[in-house]
């Protein structure tokens, strides 16, 4: 948009009263002040939208919460459920007072930022506080991922060691390093000296938020070992079905609606215009491209994977069609803003074999995630690292990283291999981060005894055992810890006068928790 520029020694000559400079004067303050209200309005819009982008994210942890607690065994929903809570809560605390200032405290260095720290001198002309809020709904998702590969297992602090942790220190670290203007791989540092003259673009996450929290939990269950149950004597896979499908639907509805939020609004601004004559097209425009792309992706991922699986294990199954959902997703939003609809359908197809593939090595490796966290983040947002540095176009290249003059952009599309060859550091770097930092940590947590329940309470279940009772009353007809006791099974009421002989009072519940 041009600017609106007033001079009074540019009207006077125009002018032929004796009055000529008061007037062209009075003319120019009244320009200078619709001018400034344009500008105040064009920063209410993007904060607004920035703001309903950072709602819509923080939408995302209850589609987690719903996801998790569907995919788990009823006897550990209320766990599974809570410590969705405290990732949100604790990550809250620890991203406000360390992780922004780690992630975007300029001026710093390509490592670490250091100003910011508790929101100091913030907002600046570097953000207001929409910006903070729509990163911490961003670090919470990365804990929120991780969470799910070491469910059902965990204790409790645990948990909250691990989220401050993760979002406090190891996620703001990777997000200065590819999204900051200091950040030494990011497409937008402000120095221009670019990692192989281009960056690393991951628009939105595939390796900054998706690797992370699922290398995260890579670690965290390698670690703790799988299930018990999940693997019999033999060493043959033993499935350890979540009670509740519908849950995991309506979380994957959740949650495809709040990328929405997570992909698009990673503009950040939605009123720039790109100056190409056509007053029709903006950055509004490249927004709505980027919502088309992930819509694509992921409906691709989930069609592939509803037939792919058909063909595997000779039935159509719901479950598996919502995790290959969620991995187009996670593949497509590193390149969502740069690539062609069409590239996005082949962006979901790969990610849904990768999904599977990765599953495949996981049970050959006796590897138990209990919602696929690790494959489904770290496995498919890799691959959308690489697929963007294969498919990503020269014109939006240009449109959404614009600081530069001749960037590289796709293999694929005539860009040559830079671009590529920046994806790929980006994959190692983070997977090299993460495992030096958590790793560690989980190890610490298991020699410290912090990290594993008892094998009485994970058979028992955690909601009996830490949280002080059950969700709802259940009956796990795979888990043959539950099955000869009749407190944990629905009846049906008859209407009778006496009790049943069968039943004394001493046999029923002393409490159910609804």
């Amino acid at each position: 948009m041009a600017s609106l520029t007033c001079s009074s020694s540019d009207l006077s000559p125009l002018l032929t009263s004796a009055n000529a400079t008061a007037v062209a004067d009075y003319i120019c303050s009244r320009f200078s002040t619709i001018s400034d209200q344009f500008t105040a309005t064009t920063f209410a819009i993007d904060n607004t939208y920035l703001l309903f982008s950072a709602y819509l994210v923080f939408a995302m942890q209850l589609g987690f919460a719903m996801l998790c607690a569907g995919s788990v065994r009823a006897k550990n929903s209320m766990n599974i459920m809570l410590t969705n809570v405290l990732d949100a809560a604790a990550g809250g605390i620890s991203y406000y007072l360390f992780g922004f200032a780690f992630a975007f405290g300029a001026p710093s260095n390509g490592f670490i930022g250091r100003h910011f720290f508790g929101l100091k001198h913030w907002p600046s002309q570097a953000g207001d506080y929409s910006f903070f809020l729509y990163q911490w709904a961003f670090a919470i998702a990365a804990a929120g991922i991780t969470s799910g590969s070491i469910a059902e297992r965990t204790q409790f602090i645990a948990y909250l060691i691990y989220s401050s942790f993760l979002t406090g220190f190891v996620y703001p670290i990777v997000s200065h390093w590819f999204w900051s203007v200091n950040g030494w791989a990011s497409p937008i540092r402000t120095n221009n000296d670019l990692l192989f003259g281009s960056g690393a673009i991951d628009f939105a996450g595939s390796g900054v938020v998706h690797m992370v929290g699922g290398i995260a939990g890579l670690w965290g269950a390698l670690i703790e070992g799988p299930r018990i149950g999940r693997f019999d004597r033999g060493g043959r896979s033993v499935a350890l079905r979540g009670h509740n499908a519908s849950l995991v639907v309506l979380g994957t509805f959740l949650l495809w609606f709040g990328w929405y939020g997570f992909n698009p609004g990673s503009f950040l601004t939605i009123s720039k215009s790109y100056g190409q004559g056509e007053s029709y097209y903006g950055q509004w425009s490249a927004v709505g491209r980027t919502a088309v792309t992930t819509t694509l992706a992921g409906s691709t991922a989930a069609l592939t994977t509803l037939f792919g699986k058909r063909l595997l294990v000779g039935h159509w199954n719901v479950l598996d069609v919502c995790n290959g959902l969620l991995g187009g997703f996670a593949a497509i939003t590193s390149g969502c803003s740069v690539v062609e609809p069409w590239a996005a359908i082949i962006c979901g197809f790969i990610a849904a074999w990768v999904l599977i593939g990765c599953n495949k090595v996981a049970v050959k490796l006796k590897y138990d995630d209990p919602l696929e966290a690790a494959q489904l983040h770290g496995g498919c947002g890799a691959w959308g690292l690489l697929f963007t540095g294969l498919f990503a176009t020269e014109a939006y290249v240009s449109e959404v990283y614009p600081n530069r003059a001749g960037r590289p952009y796709g293999l694929f599309m005539g860009g040559g291999g830079r671009l590529f060859g920046a994806q790929i550091v980006q994959i190692l770097v983070v997977l090299g981060w993460v495992s030096a930092t958590m790793a560690p940590l989980f190890y610490g947590l298991h020699k410290l005894k912090l990290l594993r329940i008892s094998e009485h309470d994970e058979t028992a279940g955690m909601d009996l055992t830490r949280h002080g009772g059950f969700a709802y009353v259940y009956h796990d007809e795979d888990d043959p810890s539950t099955r000869a006791r009749p407190e944990f099974m629905m009846r049906k009421v008859e209407p009778t006068n006496t009790l049943s002989p069968s039943i004394d009072d001493n046999d029923l519940p002393s409490s159910t928790n609804v």
